[in-house]
Protein backbone atom coordinates (compact mmCIF):
# COMPACT_ATOMS: atom_id res chain seq x y z
CA UNK A 1 0.00 0.00 0.00
CA UNK A 2 1.33 3.37 -1.04
CA UNK A 3 -0.22 6.77 -0.86
CA UNK A 4 -1.23 9.20 -3.75
CA UNK A 5 0.39 11.94 -1.89
CA UNK A 6 3.83 11.40 -0.29
CA UNK A 7 3.53 11.14 2.83
CA UNK A 8 6.20 11.12 6.18
CA UNK A 9 6.76 11.13 9.57
CA UNK A 10 6.91 14.91 10.58
CA UNK A 11 7.20 14.12 13.98
CA UNK A 12 7.98 11.22 16.93
CA UNK A 13 8.14 11.12 20.50
CA UNK A 14 8.41 8.04 22.81
CA UNK A 15 7.41 8.02 26.57
CA UNK A 16 8.77 5.15 29.18
CA UNK A 17 7.71 5.38 32.74
CA UNK A 18 10.27 6.17 35.33
CA UNK A 19 9.62 2.69 37.33
CA UNK A 20 11.19 -1.02 36.57
CA UNK A 21 10.83 -4.22 37.89
CA UNK A 22 13.97 -7.13 37.58
CA UNK A 23 12.62 -9.89 36.22
CA UNK A 24 14.53 -11.54 38.76
CA UNK A 25 11.98 -10.04 41.66
CA UNK A 26 9.30 -12.26 39.77
CA UNK A 27 11.49 -15.03 39.63
CA UNK A 28 12.23 -14.83 43.55
CA UNK A 29 8.99 -14.57 44.53
CA UNK A 30 7.47 -17.32 42.38
CA UNK A 31 10.16 -20.03 41.66
CA UNK A 32 12.33 -19.15 44.55
CA UNK A 33 14.80 -17.75 42.15
CA UNK A 34 14.53 -20.94 39.92
CA UNK A 35 13.44 -19.86 37.10
CA UNK A 36 15.84 -17.99 33.96
CA UNK A 37 14.78 -14.67 33.77
CA UNK A 38 14.39 -13.92 30.20
CA UNK A 39 14.51 -10.21 30.12
CA UNK A 40 16.64 -8.13 32.24
CA UNK A 41 13.37 -5.75 33.34
CA UNK A 42 10.59 -4.10 32.53
CA UNK A 43 9.24 -0.93 32.51
CA UNK A 44 6.05 -0.50 35.32
CA UNK A 45 3.61 2.58 35.33
CA UNK A 46 3.39 4.98 38.57
CA UNK A 47 -0.03 5.16 40.45
CA UNK A 48 -0.88 8.53 38.36
CA UNK A 49 0.28 6.97 35.05
CA UNK A 50 -2.01 5.25 32.39
CA UNK A 51 -2.14 4.82 28.67
CA UNK A 52 -3.98 8.33 28.83
CA UNK A 53 -1.08 10.46 30.45
CA UNK A 54 1.73 8.33 28.50
CA UNK A 55 0.26 9.10 25.07
CA UNK A 56 0.24 13.11 25.82
CA UNK A 57 3.65 13.37 27.05
CA UNK A 58 4.71 11.30 23.57
CA UNK A 59 2.56 13.10 21.17
CA UNK A 60 3.92 16.44 22.84
CA UNK A 61 7.64 14.90 22.33
CA UNK A 62 6.50 14.77 18.83
CA UNK A 63 4.92 17.78 18.30
CA UNK A 64 8.03 19.08 19.39
CA UNK A 65 10.40 17.63 16.85
CA UNK A 66 7.65 17.90 13.58
CA UNK A 67 8.13 21.81 14.81
CA UNK A 68 3.88 22.38 14.38
CA UNK A 69 3.49 25.68 16.52
CA UNK A 70 -0.60 25.44 15.97
CA UNK A 71 -1.88 22.19 17.62
CA UNK A 72 -5.13 22.58 15.44
CA UNK A 73 -3.42 21.37 12.18
CA UNK A 74 -4.04 18.22 13.03
CA UNK A 75 -7.02 16.52 11.91
CA UNK A 76 -6.91 13.12 13.34
CA UNK A 77 -5.52 11.70 16.83
CA UNK A 78 -5.69 7.95 16.56
CA UNK A 79 -4.92 5.60 19.82
CA UNK A 80 -3.67 2.32 19.45
CA UNK A 81 -3.78 -0.10 22.50
CA UNK A 82 -5.28 -3.10 24.62
CA UNK A 83 -4.91 -1.50 27.51
CA UNK A 84 -7.21 1.65 26.86
CA UNK A 85 -8.39 3.20 30.52
CA UNK A 86 -12.20 2.95 30.27
CA UNK A 87 -13.75 -0.09 28.71
CA UNK A 88 -16.08 3.05 27.51
CA UNK A 89 -14.86 6.26 27.09
CA UNK A 90 -12.40 7.18 24.48
CA UNK A 91 -8.90 7.48 25.43
CA UNK A 92 -8.41 9.97 21.96
CA UNK A 93 -10.93 12.56 22.56
CA UNK A 94 -8.82 13.26 25.76
CA UNK A 95 -5.42 13.22 24.26
CA UNK A 96 -6.77 15.05 21.49
CA UNK A 97 -8.15 17.69 23.78
CA UNK A 98 -4.73 18.02 26.05
CA UNK A 99 -2.28 18.61 23.27
CA UNK A 100 -5.05 21.36 21.90
CA UNK A 101 -6.51 20.44 18.52
CA UNK A 102 -9.69 22.16 19.06
CA UNK A 103 -13.16 20.29 18.63
CA UNK A 104 -12.80 20.19 14.54
CA UNK A 105 -10.31 17.03 14.79
CA UNK A 106 -10.77 13.19 14.07
CA UNK A 107 -10.41 11.09 17.46
CA UNK A 108 -10.46 7.55 18.06
CA UNK A 109 -9.19 4.39 19.88
CA UNK A 110 -8.36 1.43 18.00
CA UNK A 111 -7.72 -2.27 18.67
CA UNK A 112 -5.77 -5.42 17.54
CA UNK A 113 -3.73 -6.48 20.17
CA UNK A 114 -0.18 -5.59 19.58
CA UNK A 115 -0.19 -3.90 16.55
CA UNK A 116 -2.61 -1.59 17.31
CA UNK A 117 -0.37 1.40 16.88
CA UNK A 118 1.00 0.24 13.81
CA UNK A 119 -2.72 0.04 12.60
CA UNK A 120 -3.16 3.65 13.62
CA UNK A 121 -0.19 5.29 11.80
CA UNK A 122 -1.27 3.21 8.85
CA UNK A 123 -4.79 4.99 9.26
CA UNK A 124 -3.25 8.45 9.59
CA UNK A 125 -1.06 7.60 6.31
CA UNK A 126 -4.56 7.05 4.47
CA UNK A 127 -5.67 9.93 5.68
CA UNK A 128 -2.83 12.47 4.89
CA UNK A 129 -2.00 10.75 1.69
CA UNK A 130 -5.81 11.39 0.65
CA UNK A 131 -5.39 15.00 1.47
CA UNK A 132 -7.93 14.85 3.74
CA UNK A 133 -6.28 16.18 6.73
CA UNK A 134 -2.25 18.19 6.60
CA UNK A 135 -1.28 16.14 9.45
CA UNK A 136 -2.52 12.82 11.85
CA UNK A 137 -1.51 11.58 15.03
CA UNK A 138 -0.53 7.75 15.28
CA UNK A 139 0.09 6.52 18.86
CA UNK A 140 1.02 3.14 20.07
CA UNK A 141 0.88 2.66 23.97
CA UNK A 142 0.23 -0.28 26.17
CA UNK A 143 0.64 -0.45 30.05
CA UNK A 144 0.06 -4.24 29.57
CA UNK A 145 -1.04 -6.78 32.57
CA UNK A 146 0.63 -10.28 32.75
CA UNK A 147 -1.47 -13.14 35.22
CA UNK A 148 0.92 -13.37 38.46
CA UNK A 149 3.53 -15.50 38.09
CA UNK A 150 2.56 -16.31 34.61
CA UNK A 151 5.43 -16.19 31.68
CA UNK A 152 3.72 -13.31 30.59
CA UNK A 153 4.49 -11.27 34.07
CA UNK A 154 8.24 -11.60 33.31
CA UNK A 155 7.96 -9.18 30.28
CA UNK A 156 4.53 -7.38 30.09
CA UNK A 157 6.08 -3.79 30.15
CA UNK A 158 4.61 -0.15 29.49
CA UNK A 159 5.24 2.67 27.78
CA UNK A 160 5.11 3.54 23.58
CA UNK A 161 5.38 5.82 21.48
CA UNK A 162 3.47 9.16 18.78
CA UNK A 163 3.91 9.43 15.27
CA UNK A 164 2.75 12.39 13.39
CA UNK A 165 2.29 11.76 9.85
CA UNK A 166 2.49 14.85 7.20
CA UNK A 167 3.71 16.08 3.82
CA UNK A 168 6.90 14.19 2.50
CA UNK A 169 8.78 17.55 2.17
CA UNK A 170 8.69 18.51 5.90
CA UNK A 171 9.54 15.34 7.06
CA UNK A 172 12.34 13.12 9.33
CA UNK A 173 11.44 10.16 7.14
CA UNK A 174 9.49 9.28 4.29
CA UNK A 175 6.99 6.44 4.05
CA UNK A 176 7.85 4.15 0.96
CA UNK A 177 5.30 1.83 1.80
CA UNK A 178 3.70 -0.52 3.97
CA UNK A 179 1.64 -3.69 3.76
CA UNK A 180 -0.54 -5.87 6.09
CA UNK A 181 -0.90 -9.28 6.87
CA UNK A 182 -3.80 -10.91 8.79
CA UNK A 183 -5.32 -14.33 10.09
CA UNK A 184 -7.80 -15.55 12.73
CA UNK A 185 -5.02 -17.54 14.64
CA UNK A 186 -6.15 -17.73 18.41
CA UNK A 187 -2.82 -17.22 20.16
CA UNK A 188 -3.32 -14.76 23.01
CA UNK A 189 -6.59 -13.34 23.94
CA UNK A 190 -8.57 -11.43 26.95
CA UNK A 191 -12.29 -11.96 27.06
CA UNK A 192 -14.66 -9.48 28.58
CA UNK A 193 -14.45 -9.30 32.75
CA UNK A 194 -11.09 -11.13 32.52
CA UNK A 195 -8.61 -9.13 34.38
CA UNK A 196 -5.61 -10.93 32.55
CA UNK A 197 -4.91 -12.47 29.03
CA UNK A 198 -4.40 -16.17 28.18
CA UNK A 199 -2.03 -17.16 25.96
CA UNK A 200 -1.11 -20.76 23.75
CA UNK A 201 2.14 -21.03 25.11
CA UNK A 202 4.81 -22.02 21.94
CA UNK A 203 1.54 -21.51 19.54
CA UNK A 204 2.39 -17.93 19.83
CA UNK A 205 5.26 -18.39 17.92
CA UNK A 206 4.12 -20.67 15.37
CA UNK A 207 2.36 -20.43 13.71
CA UNK A 208 1.64 -16.86 14.79
CA UNK A 209 4.54 -14.80 14.98
CA UNK A 210 6.76 -16.05 12.57
CA UNK A 211 4.18 -16.56 10.21
CA UNK A 212 2.74 -12.84 10.31
CA UNK A 213 5.81 -10.88 10.83
CA UNK A 214 8.06 -12.66 7.96
CA UNK A 215 5.26 -13.08 5.31
CA UNK A 216 4.23 -8.90 5.61
CA UNK A 217 7.79 -8.33 5.89
CA UNK A 218 8.64 -10.44 2.47
CA UNK A 219 5.62 -8.84 0.56
CA UNK A 220 6.63 -5.39 1.11
CA UNK A 221 10.18 -6.03 0.49
CA UNK A 222 9.12 -8.07 -3.13
CA UNK A 223 6.34 -5.28 -3.73
CA UNK A 224 9.16 -2.45 -3.18
CA UNK A 225 11.97 -4.50 -5.15
CA UNK A 226 13.96 -4.04 -1.85
CA UNK A 227 16.61 -6.51 0.02
CA UNK A 228 17.42 -6.87 3.81
CA UNK A 229 21.01 -5.22 2.70
CA UNK A 230 19.35 -1.82 1.44
CA UNK A 231 18.38 -1.12 4.74
CA UNK A 232 20.28 0.43 7.75
CA UNK A 233 18.08 -0.78 10.35
CA UNK A 234 15.71 -3.46 10.97
CA UNK A 235 12.80 -3.47 13.86
CA UNK A 236 10.45 -6.26 14.86
CA UNK A 237 7.92 -6.59 17.57
CA UNK A 238 9.61 -7.92 20.62
CA UNK A 239 7.58 -9.96 23.07
CA UNK A 240 10.86 -11.01 24.33
CA UNK A 241 14.22 -11.37 22.85
CA UNK A 242 14.46 -14.40 20.81
CA UNK A 243 11.54 -13.69 18.19
CA UNK A 244 12.80 -10.60 16.57
CA UNK A 245 16.07 -12.15 16.24
CA UNK A 246 15.35 -15.42 14.47
CA UNK A 247 12.47 -13.42 12.22
CA UNK A 248 15.70 -11.16 11.49
CA UNK A 249 17.79 -14.25 10.64
CA UNK A 250 15.16 -15.68 8.71
CA UNK A 251 15.07 -12.96 6.35
CA UNK A 252 18.33 -12.07 5.66
CA UNK A 253 19.27 -9.21 8.33
CA UNK A 254 22.13 -9.09 10.16
CA UNK A 255 22.20 -8.40 13.94
CA UNK A 256 23.96 -5.11 14.04
CA UNK A 257 20.95 -4.11 11.79
CA UNK A 258 18.62 -4.89 15.00
CA UNK A 259 20.90 -3.61 17.43
CA UNK A 260 19.75 -0.05 17.78
CA UNK A 261 16.32 -1.09 17.98
CA UNK A 262 16.03 -4.34 20.62
CA UNK A 263 14.36 -2.59 23.54
CA UNK A 264 12.66 -5.38 25.42
CA UNK A 265 15.99 -6.40 27.69
CA UNK A 266 15.16 -2.59 29.22
CA UNK A 267 11.76 -2.15 29.14
CA UNK A 268 9.96 -5.15 28.45
CA UNK A 269 7.11 -6.09 26.26
CA UNK A 270 5.24 -2.84 25.90
CA UNK A 271 2.68 -4.58 23.56
CA UNK A 272 1.63 -1.91 21.12
CA UNK A 273 4.24 0.18 21.54
CA UNK A 274 6.58 -2.14 21.34
CA UNK A 275 8.03 -2.34 17.56
CA UNK A 276 7.13 1.85 17.55
CA UNK A 277 9.40 2.32 20.37
CA UNK A 278 12.59 0.22 18.95
CA UNK A 279 11.25 2.89 15.68
CA UNK A 280 11.73 6.01 17.76
CA UNK A 281 15.26 4.45 18.70
CA UNK A 282 16.30 4.30 15.41
CA UNK A 283 15.17 7.55 14.37
CA UNK A 284 17.44 9.29 17.34
CA UNK A 285 19.94 7.52 15.95
CA UNK A 286 19.68 6.96 12.00
CA UNK A 287 21.43 9.11 9.23
CA UNK A 288 19.80 10.88 6.18
CA UNK A 289 19.91 8.18 3.68
CA UNK A 290 18.82 5.34 5.69
CA UNK A 291 16.13 3.12 5.09
CA UNK A 292 14.67 1.54 7.77
CA UNK A 293 12.29 -1.50 8.14
CA UNK A 294 9.28 -1.79 10.79
CA UNK A 295 7.57 -5.00 11.42
CA UNK A 296 4.61 -4.72 14.19
CA UNK A 297 2.85 -7.74 15.20
CA UNK A 298 -0.71 -8.29 16.66
CA UNK A 299 -1.76 -11.64 18.38
CA UNK A 300 -5.20 -12.98 16.43
CA UNK A 301 -3.58 -12.46 14.32
CA UNK A 302 -1.84 -10.81 12.02
CA UNK A 303 1.23 -7.91 11.12
CA UNK A 304 1.82 -4.50 9.51
CA UNK A 305 5.05 -4.21 7.50
CA UNK A 306 6.25 -0.09 6.96
CA UNK A 307 9.28 0.52 4.76
CA UNK A 308 10.69 4.48 5.43
CA UNK A 309 13.38 6.04 3.93
CA UNK A 310 15.12 9.42 6.42
CA UNK A 311 15.22 12.76 5.35
CA UNK A 312 17.98 15.71 6.10
CA UNK A 313 15.12 16.60 8.37
CA UNK A 314 15.99 14.13 10.96
CA UNK A 315 18.16 17.54 12.72
CA UNK A 316 15.14 17.92 14.60
CA UNK A 317 15.40 15.18 16.80
CA UNK A 318 17.33 16.95 19.47
CA UNK A 319 13.93 18.84 20.58
CA UNK A 320 12.61 16.08 22.35
CA UNK A 321 14.38 13.30 24.65
CA UNK A 322 15.38 10.22 23.17
CA UNK A 323 14.07 6.88 23.58
CA UNK A 324 17.44 5.75 25.55
CA UNK A 325 17.24 8.91 27.65
CA UNK A 326 13.96 7.80 28.81
CA UNK A 327 15.50 4.12 29.22
CA UNK A 328 17.95 5.36 31.31
CA UNK A 329 15.81 7.32 33.36
CA UNK A 330 15.12 4.18 36.38
CA UNK A 331 13.78 4.02 39.53
CA UNK A 332 13.66 -0.22 40.95
CA UNK A 333 11.00 -1.59 42.53
CA UNK A 334 10.42 -4.59 44.53
CA UNK A 335 7.83 -7.01 43.64
CA UNK A 336 5.91 -5.53 46.68
CA UNK A 337 5.65 -1.86 45.24
CA UNK A 338 5.01 -3.74 41.92
CA UNK A 339 1.51 -5.33 42.84
CA UNK A 340 0.51 -1.74 44.48
CA UNK A 341 1.21 -0.35 41.54
CA UNK A 342 -0.15 -2.54 39.21
CA UNK A 343 -3.27 -3.11 42.09
CA UNK A 344 -2.70 -6.94 42.04
CA UNK A 345 -4.00 -7.14 45.98
CA UNK A 346 -7.60 -7.36 46.41
CA UNK A 347 -8.43 -5.17 49.22
CA UNK A 348 -11.52 -5.77 51.11
CA UNK A 349 -14.38 -3.32 52.77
Amino acid sequence: MKPIRDVGVAGYGACIPRYRLPATEVSRVWTRGSARAPIGEKAVPGLDEDVITLSIEAVRNALARARIRDPQEIGAVWVGSESHPYAVKPTGTVVAEAIGTGADVLAADWQFACKAGSEAIQGAIGLVGGGLVPYAVGVGMDTAQGRPGDALEYTAGAGGAAFILGPAESSIAVVEGTFSLVSDTPDFWRKPRSAYPSHGGRFTGEPAYFRHVIGAAERLLDALGRHPTDYAHAVFHQPNNKFPARAARQLGFRPEQMKVGSLCQDVGNTYAGAALLGLTAVLDEAEPGDRVLMVAFGSGAGADAISLKVTERVDGRNLAPTTRQYIARRSPLDYAMYARHRKKLAVGE
